[in-house]
């Protein structure tokens, strides 16, 4: 009871001691509050992503199939997804077969023929003069917009469109159309299960984000801590003793956090208005999907307040509290060496027995590795104040500002080690996971196999066509401004026969004039008329051969044995090796130019066609989608690009880069506000030496000393102990230990310039301080 009666008084204090006190309290509760508000965000990030996978999940179309038959309630739906100026645009043509077809979500009802329904996002860009190029690609009458549960975020580009032009892929007799019939909308597959990489990964990307947090937290409660204990010396003159002094200072304390708390979840709810405003690795979400979790949420509300109670009682056990004033200024005691090396020294073993585990023994343990990440970081903030006392007491003479900010650092560099504590920890953290990244990034992100140095872009047609059409839609493609050359392949199927049809042989054969089979041959000598047999691919070449008898079915002839027509493969039929093509297949089977084609007149031919375009012009790209949508609405045609990145990968990736935007947001505001604090709490001092004459100049130079040299300490501590931790955690998946230096140099110097923009932020409200009238009392 006298504990919650002296935590009690202490709130009072807080509350009704004067614009001293309520300024102090309200210091502590804005810093405390923007922790507070990052922490809501975080625990409300797992359901956002949550709500946007169950809003893809209802509204997928893949794996519905073929083989449902027409009926009332069944809908045609091709999808027709494409991209503009790098981003990605979801399209669908849809044809209901009955009054009772299914409806996407988001929508109403189902657009009529050549109109569409779109997204919020598409409508602005079709609307805007930069979206001139994509209205000739989605030319369908806007009729209404796809609401919220037909989206994944609001930023999203999205259409709905309706045709009465669709058939199945049978009627359509073509393999390269995606057609689907639905009844519904069926649940997506199961995805293959995240790797034990990954899941450890995901670990410390919490780790390393929320930690910081945590840090700021901590130093936001013992915002005035020096003035607040020096008050505190009065309650003993009218009888309180030591130990209740400290728990009226945690009361205090507790005040500001639970005031702090108030006002996170004030900034947090006035944030998330605007979150839909905000797209972050190409990732945004509805304001609504932004809901914290229940457990959570109550988990920071009761953390907060009672770290408020712990940080305070800690901190005051070195001081010595008397009627008399506060026993501080005195020569400090040094700081003990042994239980702050002790923190990393505990954390690396907890780590090293997990070393070379890899991903082929099953899942870390996610609690030895979320402790012994957290004491290595941790060890940074303990050994920070440590290093800082070490060092400035035995930095010498220089410059007046220079005397003045060692001499202050001196005095009280746990202050300093407060300011540059956070930033300390989220450096190291960067560092460790920019290194776990660079490392294991090798496994995720790879080679897609095309080659951009020979083609840029690939337009495969999504019907079978004649030679004359073909060659009309390549001109089209050839006179695009920007395309340098065009290269088309034409593809036919073949097969072996066999009593049994599971043991027929598929063989490739492509179609074109000497120049394009070059693309995918090896050929010394060519002339129209030839025939090749390419060897060494990876698919398509068992039962090619000179004098083989192959078979191909006409247009409309499906696989039936009836229809099927024969070919021989002439006997003068020379073989040559494969190469691999532009989008990095490797096939084998038979090489035809258009002369030997006289016994092929009934084939399918499929073709592609590969386009070069001018480097350097941007909307080169968008202008063959374009002429190859005006073909062929259902085409595939993309860009190539040299890297594949794996999905998951990208996402955890993805999220990455939103926490980090988020925890830089909080270290430089809370630094900002940790600053003010502290020339609030000198504006006394700063004016009794500008009145003894002081050059302003002089004082501002003591100012950026004193956080430039404690900054610099921090963030050399945070490379080795970042360096260490990164080297331990690939270590632990079994990768060889890399130093990316300019990724850590650049973490050091993101770090560096937060606080120089901090300092040089905070000199305006220094120069006001500055000024003799700041003497007077009331």
């Amino acid at each position: 009871m006298n504990r919650l009666r002296d935590l009690s008084l202490g709130a009072k204090f807080a509350l009704t001691g004067g614009r001293e006190g309520w300024t102090r309290t309200l210091m502590t509760a804005i810093g405390v509050g923007l922790g507070v508000a990052l922490l809501l965000a975080t625990t409300a990030l797992p359901g956002a992503l949550s709500a946007r996978d169950a809003r893809d999940n209802a509204r997928n179309d893949y794996g519905a199939g073929q083989e449902t038959p027409a009926a009332a309630d069944t809908m045609l739906i091709a999808r027709t997804d494409t991209v503009f100026d790098g981003a990605d645009i979801r399209g669908r043509l849809t044809q209901p077969e009955g009054d009772r077809a299914p409806v996407p979500p988001g929508l109403s009802a189902l657009p009529a023929p050549g109109t569409m329904v779109v997204s919020p996002e598409l409508r602005d860009l079709l609307e805007s003069p930069g979206g001139k190029l994509l209205r000739e690609r989605v030319p369908y009458k806007i009729t209404g917009t796809i609401g919220h549960a037909g989206l994944l975020g609001p930023h999203e580009l999205a259409y709905y469109a309706g045709s009465d032009a669709l058939k199945g892929r049978k009627a359509l007799n073509s393999d390269r159309i995606d057609i689907e019939r639905i009844k519904t909308f069926p649940d997506k597959k199961a995805g293959e299960p995240i790797d034990p990489i990954l899941a450890l990964l995901i670990v410390i990307i919490f780790v390393v984000l929320l930690l910081p947090v945590a840090v700021f937290i901590a130093a936001a409660v013992r915002f005035g801590g020096d003035r607040r204990d020096k008050r505190l010396a009065a309650l003993r003159l009218v009888g309180a003793d030591s130990r209740m002094t400290r728990w009226i200072a945690a009361g205090e304390a507790l005040a500001g956090s639970l005031l702090g708390l108030a006002l996170g979840t004030v900034f947090f709810l006035i944030a998330r208005q605007y979150v839909g405003e905000v797209t972050i690795a190409r990732l945004n979400v509805f304001p609504s999907d932004l809901n914290p979790s229940a457990a959570l949420a109550l988990l920071v509300g009761a953390a907060v307040p009672a770290a408020a109670v712990g940080v305070t009682l800690f901190a005051l056990r070195g001081v010595v509290i008397e009627p008399l004033g506060v026993v501080r200024t005195s020569v400090p005691r040094p700081r003990r060496l042994w239980w702050r090396l002790l923190l990393p020294v505990v954390g690396l073993g907890l780590l090293v027995p997990m070393f070379d585990k890899g991903r082929d023994t099953g899942f870390y343990n996610q609690t030895q590795v979320i402790g012994g990440t957290v004491l290595l970081l941790i060890g940074v903030s303990a050994l920070l104040p440590w290093l800082i006392e070490t060092v400035v007491r035995r930095l010498g003479g220089g410059g007046v500002g220079w005397q003045l900010a060692v001499r202050r650092l001196q005095l009280n560099s746990g202050a300093a080690a407060r300011l540059v504590n956070g930033i300390a920890v989220a450096v190291a953290g960067a560092i460790a996971l920019q290194m776990l990244f660079s490392g294991i990034e090798g496994d995720y992100v790879t080679s897609s196999g095309e080659d951009t140095a020979r083609a840029q872009m690939v337009v495969p047609v999504s019907s079978d066509l004649s030679k004359a059409e073909q060659a009309r839609r390549e001109e089209n493609l050839r006179a695009v401004p920007g395309v340098t050359g065009t290269t088309t392949l034409g593809n036919v199927g073949l097969h072996t026969q066999a009593r049994n049809p599971e043991d027929q042989k598929y063989v490739e054969m492509a179609v074109g004039d000497c120049r394009a089979l070059r693309e995918v041959g090896e050929l010394t000598s060519c002339k129209d008329g030839d025939v090749f047999v390419a060897s060494g691919g990876e698919f398509g070449g068992e039962g090619a051969a000179a004098g083989a008898k192959l078979y191909f079915s006409p247009t409309d002839g499906g696989n039936r044995k009836e229809t099927e027509i024969a070919y021989t493969v002439p006997r003068d039929a020379r073989t040559v090796p494969a190469r691999t093509d532009p989008v990095g297949i490797k096939r084998g089977g038979l090489l035809v130019t258009p002369g030997a084609m006289r016994n092929l007149a009934k084939a399918r031919v499929y073709y592609t066609t590969y386009v070069t375009t001018r480097p350097g012009d941007a909307l080169v790209a968008d202008r063959v989608l374009n002429a190859a949508w005006a073909a062929d609405p259902f085409t595939r045609a993309r860009q190539l690009n040299d890297e594949k990145t794996a999905v998951k990968f990208a996402g955890v990736r993805r999220g990455l880069y939103i926490g980090a935007a988020a925890v830089l947001l909080l270290i430089g505001t809370s630094l900002l506000v940790s600053m003010l604090e502290q020339l609030r709490e000198r504006k006394r001092l700063l004016s009794s030496l500008v009145a003894f004459g002081t050059r302003r100049t002089t004082l501002s130079w003591s100012v950026l000393w004193q956080t430039a040299v404690p900054v610099a300490l921090g963030l050399t501590l945070a490379a080795g102990v970042g360096l260490g931790l990164g080297a331990v955690l690939l270590r632990m998946v079994g990768h060889p230990i890399h130093v990316d230096w300019p990724s850590v140099a650049g973490m050091v110097g993101i770090g560096g310039a937060v606080v120089l923009l901090v300092t040089a932020l905070s000199l305006p409200p220094l120069w006001r301080l500055m000024r003799p009238d700041g003497l007077r009392t009331e």
